[in-house]
């Protein structure tokens, strides 16, 4: 193992100032925006503990083996736990949570206690794991949060410091936005009152190749229709807009951000701002694949619950990330499409071989 000794931290390249090997934990790291993070990571030098439970990531989307790569598989209040004090981290990615609206809908108590409890259990350790030389400083934590926290407001494009809406406690939907809305709560209130080094990033659709759609994410699932020839499934009236970005691209933003000390204690939403329709989306897919599937509608009702709500626009304001960290997306949407769609082929051809 490299050698730790107290230091500075200034994270460039994998390094602090005192060119000591970086020390990164990633919650979370084995699903879509973790894993590709790790790759990240691990390509700039860090050493990298991950902490994932695999009840919606991947342990495939990790290297099986690595000398920097420690992979530990147990839910994150009980890894934490087991860390002893001697345990450092430079930079903390809290990337581990309930996520997807078919998740939400189905298990609202699993997913109210995962995003609050846990981000609380995580911003305890980071302010008490930082690196050595630091005490009382705590390891820049960087916090996934989501677009949901803007709820059902109708003021486009959503920016960082608008008010938030959202529907009546009885409908579960809204449980996931406002479980992320606490999160982002009380990483603010641990930069405030604990001066930890907190960064919060609101994370507007992102997709790409990894992603999977049993927990309800349209666009794996749209490529796992088309790719089978079946009807794409569109749920409304297919007019609802999105913004899409490649998790390639998001993933790059996460440790320039928390490299930046002007980012520090700040909310950032990360995405695409170029909006398209659902069925629109569904038809590039179909033309993308090479894919002879149709279009078909399905009321929320059917797919959902009754009185299920959704929201007819979702645009980010980029601007403050653009200022802080010049952040564009890179990918074209088609891109990602194409990419995915090889992603599950490759993957359907692993387990047909195993079988």
């Amino acid at each position: 193992m490299p050698e730790r000794r107290e230091q500075t931290i200034s994270i460039d390249a994998g390094r602090t100032s005192s060119g000591v090997v970086a020390r990164s934990l990633v919650t979370g790291g084995s699903g879509l925006i973790g894993s590709h993070l790790v790759e990240l990571l691990l390509a700039r030098g860090d050493e990298v503990t991950v902490i994932d439970n695999l009840s919606t990531g991947q342990r495939t989307n990790l290297p099986t083996t690595h000398a920097r790569l420690r992979f530990i598989e147990a839910d994150l209040s009980r890894a934490l736990d087991a860390f002893g004090k001697g345990e450092r981290f430079d930079e903390v990615y809290h990337l581990a949570a309930a996520v997807g609206v078919r998740l939400v809908v189905d298990d609202p108590i699993r997913c109210i206690e995962t995003n609050v409890i846990e981000t609380s259990n995580l911003l305890r350790f980071a302010m008490g794991h930082g690196p050595l030389g630091e005490e009382g400083v705590g390891a820049r934590t960087l916090i996934a949060s989501s677009s949901e926290v803007y709820g059902k407001s109708e003021k486009l494009p959503f920016a960082e410091d608008d008010d938030v809406v959202y529907g009546p406690t009885s409908r579960s939907r809204w449980s996931y936005a406002c479980t992320k809305a606490i999160d982002e709560y009380l990483a603010l209130a641990y930069h405030a009152k604990s001066k930890l080094p907190v960064v919060v990033t609101r994370f507007f659709n992102t997709v790409g190749p990894r992603q999977v759609g049993e927990y309800g994410m349209v666009l794996p699932n749209f490529i796992a229709s088309a790719l089978k020839n079946e009807d794409v499934v569109v749920y409304g009236d297919g007019r609802q807009t999105r913004c899409f970005c490649d998790v390639r691209d998001v993933a790059e933003v996460l440790p320039r951000l928390l490299a930046q000390p002007g980012c520090i204690g700040r909310v950032f939403n990360v995405g695409s701002d170029e909006s398209i329709s659902i069925a629109d989306l569904a038809q590039m897919v179909i033309r993308v694949t090479g894919s002879k599937s149709r279009v078909r509608f399905m009321g929320y009702d059917e797919a959902y619950a009754a009185g299920f709500e959704d929201l007819k626009r979702r645009v980010p304001d980029l601007t403050r990330v653009r200022q802080a960290i010049g952040f564009e997306r890179r990918r074209s949407l088609e891109d990602t499409i194409r990419d995915s769609a090889a992603w599950m082929r490759e993957r359907g051809a692993k387990r047909e071989s195993r079988t």
